[in-house]
């Protein structure tokens, strides 16, 4: 079990692993940025303490901390007030409850497709909630990883683990080198590659067979490149209502992750 201390005191150095983290949360390599992984909220904290990420510390209001007192691993928790915690982490936090951890060793993408059935493959998702949202609907999904291509945001950002509830801690991510050619290792693997589109000559995504499939999705708002569609073995579509282009990414990679976990 962790050690709990209680402190007033908005400028404790032991709190700095908390501190602005509008900016300090992000990548090592960003301006500012520490690389920490943040949870948020009970749930996503315990789901930090059960993940290979290893938890450095806790911070959170008395309440909260006494909640997860019996899951604490041996690292300390701070509790303060919750003037004092929003102060420190430059924010009013409602969830009442921080923890930060180290970033952990990530598997391959060639190790996420020899034990895969279905895995998703990004280009261009920057959002970080779209992200987000992503790794929670392949988490309830049953998909076995996501790799990552050109111009996606970083999982580990703070707002993509909240959004993900946590998940985007369990299911295993990894870059796929280099794009979009690295999608040939994919199909070595034995992966039909299906490019989700709304283009009208892409195939009926209900019109698939058996076997495994990567799926591929892009951003936003132009969608996946022309390098990737050509890249991929076939296109495919989620039939729609006339007048309606086009479905949130996270929305419709989840409606092609249910499809295809029914395969």
């Amino acid at each position: 079990m962790g050690t709990l201390i209680f402190t007033t005191d908005p400028a404790d150095p032991r709190l700095d692993d908390f501190r602005d983290l509008s900016t300090a949360d992000r990548r090592p390599d960003r301006p500012g940025g520490r690389g920490l992984v943040v949870a948020e909220g009970t749930v996503v904290v315990r789901r930090l303490f059960s993940s290979a990420y290893p938890v450095r510390a806790v911070l959170g209001v008395e309440r909260r901390i006494r909640e997860l007192e019996p899951e604490l691993p041996e690292v300390p928790a701070y509790i303060v007030p919750a003037e004092v915690m929003a102060e420190v982490v430059g924010f009013h936090l409602n969830r009442g409850v921080l923890a930060v951890a180290d970033r952990a060793s990530m598997p391959t993408a060639g190790e996420i497709l020899a034990r895969s059935r279905t895995v998703a493959v990004l280009e261009g998702v920057g959002d970080h909630e779209n992200l987000g949202a992503l790794f929670r609907n392949a988490a309830a999904l049953s998909v076995g990883g996501v790799l990552l291509g050109a111009g996606c945001a970083d999982p580990l950002y703070r707002r993509s683990v909240r959004v993900s509830m946590g998940n985007v801690l369990r299911v295993p991510f990894a870059a796929l080198h280099p794009w979009p050619s690295g999608l040939d290792s994919v199909a070595e693997h034995g992966f039909r590659t299906v490019a989700l589109t709304p283009r009208a000559d892409a195939v009926d995504l209900r019109s698939l067979g058996t076997g495994k499939f990567a799926l591929l999705v892009g951003s936003e708002g132009h969608g996946l490149t022309p390098g990737a569609l050509a890249a991929a073995e076939l296109a495919a579509r989620i039939p729609m209502a006339p007048g309606v282009d086009s479905l949130n990414v996270a929305t419709a990679a989840a409606i092609a992750f249910y499809e295809l976990a029914a395969r």
